[in-house]
């Protein structure tokens, strides 16, 4: 399968965030053995999927940010599992920063010394769940178009802006539900080319964001407020046509210009990008006053030039204070450059050249909406979504660049009468299925072992999971090395005699050979169930929507890497 697609972009370099993954926590409840990184999405590990993203891109400088932790674990994968390592050169980094937890937010993280240190030009950010079939290309196309940069732009005060990706909770049958997080976005056009865009770009649906939270504390203002959404009236102002959406989604990928670490470095309050960076920077574009606040002038317009000036990456500083002019050979007869002196008028009031200062640009926030149905654009974040995200892939044709080389891998074992929907189901190497089993709508990872006369229906079943014989799984998700339990057979009727028992135990094992199961004995039955891993389900066990776990982690709801955490507005919105 192919991956350099595109020349590298050298300006460029990815920061992949392998956070915790809490609303996962029936299979990552063990963060230093099975990192949420790692969970199998349709028999490949999570983390591949970004990975092959930015490789197809072009991006080569790429950083695995993790805790410590979970530093072994990833590490060892890149170096062990099949799918990491046929990935091409060169391999990503795995960055573990002392003082990062569980728990730490996205923009605690982007504070903390080593990412700063890692940062050292424009940089893209993206989770560790995401799976995206829009070509990366395509939006990294418009962000570097709608942010031309020509030489001495730096030294002239302008900076690059930002963009983000929002994909639509709505329109994907199998994969959309009413329960998938959204963000509340408001956005207005920006100025469109003078010669139409082709229809095969994504600039329809660039906009600039004004602004940006959760639902959550949407609703949390709602509330506050008895209903209503109070908005500023700077806003209608400067923006006549504001669009507003509550059925789309933060996708966690942002392209940022190098300033915007020292913008989080200089805003200590801000603990999630999504939220905290996003938010308060889409506000400093309109709202009057709140980028002083915010430090965006020290942050944005140029200082003297040090070992560390901050720019929008790379040569580009270096090429601003070159003077071309001047180191030519060539004789010319312009005059020598005049030093510029600054007029002020007469005035009583002793005014310093701070005072005189130029109202503050701050670069535009910008976002791509995808449209409503679009190409597949989701975070797999929670365990449904892991199921239907793992289903849908097993889907997909075998030429599409997300699809594996066969649906059935050359190593698996398929004893006699055994059935497996081709076209939509997974079946890993070294893979038993016994006699009479049937597999439908379902990924079965490397190393399973299942019994005779199983059922497996829209199941995702991770590596070395042994299933029972005569067992039923509708909808499930099994965590690797778990075991369910076969069948349970029924105890004898009383008074039944020896001969009889003899003649019970004859019968019982002719139908062990044929692989039938007596309508008597009870079948192990679970129905969207999820089971932990290493886990056992005794025999006989029937159970609906239940959680199967060695011990209750229900109780955490911390998130981190920025999953979340409601601040109140402070003053600085005032």
């Amino acid at each position: 399968m192919p991956h350099a697609t595109n020349l590298p972009t050298p300006r460029l370099q990815a920061l992949i965030l392998c956070g915790p993954g809490v609303s996962l926590n029936t299979f990552t409840s063990s963060p230093a053995d099975l990192p949420k990184a790692l969970l199998p999405i349709a028999n490949r590990p999570m983390v591949w999927y970004p990975l092959d993203w930015c490789y197809r891109m072009g991006l080569t400088s790429i950083t695995l940010i993790t805790p410590p932790e979970s530093a072994p674990a990833l590490e060892a994968a890149l170096a062990t599992n099949p799918a990491l390592t046929n990935l091409p050169n060169p391999k990503p980094e795995v960055l573990a920063p002392e003082g990062l937890s569980q728990t730490t937010g996205t923009g605690e993280l982007l504070r903390l010394e080593s990412v700063q240190r890692c940062i050292t030009g424009d940089f893209v950010v993206l989770p560790c769940d995401l799976v995206c079939e829009v070509e990366g290309t395509r939006v990294l196309q418009q962000w570097m178009t709608l942010n031309p940069l020509p030489a001495g732009s730096v030294k002239a005060g302008k900076r690059a802006g930002g963009m983000a990706v929002f994909y639509p909770t709505h329109g994907l049958e199998g994969i959309s539900t009413k329960k998938d997080e959204t963000d509340f976005i408001a956005t207005v056009p920006i100025a469109q080319p003078a010669v139409p865009p082709p229809q095969s770009s994504l600039r329809g649906n660039i906009e600039q964001i004004v602004v940006s939270m959760p639902t959550d504390t949407l609703n949390d203002k709602l509330e506050e407020d008895k209903g209503f959404l109070r908005l500023r009236q700077s806003l209608m102002e400067r923006h006549g046509r504001v669009k507003m959406r509550m059925k789309w989604r933060d996708a966690g990928v942002y392209v940022f210009p190098k300033w915007v670490k020292d913008f989080a470095k200089a805003n200590d309050r801000f603990d999630s990008i999504s939220e905290d960076v996003l938010g308060w920077w889409a506000k400093a574009g309109w709202q009057e006053g709140l980028a002083e606040k915010l430090g965006l002038r020290e942050v944005l317009e140029p200082a003297q030039p040090t070992d560390d000036s901050g720019g929008d990456g790379g040569a580009e500083d270096e090429e601003d204070d070159i003077d071309a002019a001047a180191l030519s050979t060539t004789k010319s007869s312009r005059p020598p450059p005049q030093q510029k002196q600054s007029l002020f008028f007469a005035t009583r009031v002793h005014t310093t050249p701070s005072a005189q200062r130029q109202p503050l640009t701050v670069p535009p926030l910008l976002a791509y909406i995808a449209p409503s149905p679009s190409p597949l654009i989701r975070r797999v974040d929670t365990s449904a979504q892991l199921l239907t995200i793992s289903l849908y892939l097993a889907k997909l044709p075998l030429d599409h660049p997300l699809s594996h080389d066969a649906k059935v891998h050359p190593s698996a074992q398929l004893d006699q009468q055994t059935r497996v929907s081709l076209e939509d189901s997974l079946i890993a190497e070294n893979v038993k299925l016994g006699f009479r089993s049937n597999v439908k709508e379902s990924v079965i990872g490397a190393g399973c072992e299942i019994g005779k006369n199983v059922r497996i229906t829209r199941s995702l079943l991770m590596e070395g999971v042994v299933v029972g014989d005569g067992c039923v799984l509708v909808g499930c998700i099994v965590g690797r090395r778990a075991r369910i339990e076969g069948v349970k057979v029924a105890a004898a009727p009383a008074g039944e005699g020896e001969a009889g028992a003899t003649d019970g135990v004859w019968k019982e094992k002719q139908k062990k050979k044929k692989g039938e199961v007596d309508e008597d004995e009870e079948r192990t039955r679970l129905t969207e169930c999820e089971v932990a891993p290493n886990y056992v389900v005794e025999a006989g066990t029937e159970a609906k929507g239940e959680k199967m776990m060695g011990f209750d982690t229900e109780g955490d709801d911390e998130e981190g890497f920025g999953a979340g955490e409601e601040e109140e507005e402070d003053e600085m919105e005032e």
